[in-house]
């Protein structure tokens, strides 16, 4: 197809004039439609960035069990609706297929790790801190200086008090969080 000077003004002057007469097709509807097709039989839940201390809000999409889409909130007066790049790769904890499930347990002198049940896993650790506390325990100060917990910034706010009350409730004074060190 050949098109002269002529020809070709009056075919932009006439695309122009119809695509600027609003034509059916609304991009903005568009848009929604496709983010509805997308999301559609899934439950939004608004959660909380567990990677910092920030707080950001976050808005999950599930569907089947699954998390299909994961967005910033942009309701949240913390990030209004941003993520920062572990925020945004928020999906890759759950869905991670090297994610470790179940405990581990590697013996003393052993070279390999081995799956253990979630019983036997508390088991192993309650035991070993009242073997602790109770071989360290100071009558005269009520305490031990042998137990102590090291917090981390993905925890929340109602996790950090149930681990400090844990800690004063052992004995120790040794509480810090990784947020001061």
């Amino acid at each position: 197809m050949t098109l002269s000077r002529r020809q070709f003004i009056k075919l932009s002057v006439s695309t122009i004039t119809v695509l600027s007469t609003g034509l059916p097709f609304e991009a903005e509807k568009a848009r929604a439609i496709g983010y509805n097709l997308k999301l559609r039989n899934a439950t939004e839940y608004p959660s909380i960035c567990h990677f910092c201390s920030g707080g950001c809000g976050i808005i999950l999409h599930v569907r089947d069990e699954k998390l299909i889409n994961l967005e910033g909130d942009p309701d949240h007066p913390t990030n209004k609706g941003s993520l920062c790049p572990k925020g945004a790769a928020l999906g890759q904890v759950r869905e991670n297929p090297n994610r470790i499930l179940n405990p581990l347990y590697r013996p003393p002198g052993g070279k390999e790790w081995q799956p253990i049940s979630w019983e036997a896993a508390i088991e192993k650790i309650a035991n070993k801190i009242k073997t602790v506390r109770d071989t360290t325990w100071m009558n005269e100060v009520s305490r031990t200086d042998s137990l102590g917990l090291l917090g981390s910034a993905e925890l929340d706010n109602e996790e950090c008090y149930i681990m400090t009350k844990f800690i004063r409730l052992m004995g120790s004074n040794y509480n810090e969080h990784q947020a001061r060190v």
